[in-house]
């Protein structure tokens, strides 16, 4: 997966977990407040995932500018 693809599924899973916790409140369902909380959680990981990839990704692009600027 790209690092965008990653960003946009955290976002979302992390906005369903919120829902998820507010009906769970609502209702009182502990388990789909548990739910929700486990969906956010994953949604935060898949975002900073794509942060990561973004990162790792400028890190090439300028080694391997410096390289090419080296080789001149």
């Amino acid at each position: 997966m790209g690092s965008t693809t990653d960003k946009i599924k955290g976002t979302a899973n992390e906005a369903i977990g919120k829902a998820k916790q507010g009906i769970g409140e609502a209702t009182g369902s502990e388990r789909l407040q548990g739910e929700g909380v486990v969906q956010e959680v994953k949604g935060k990981g898949q975002k900073a995932m794509g942060d990561a990839k973004d990162a790792a990704k400028e890190a090439m692009d300028r080694a391997a500018a410096a390289a090419r600027r080296a080789a001149e």
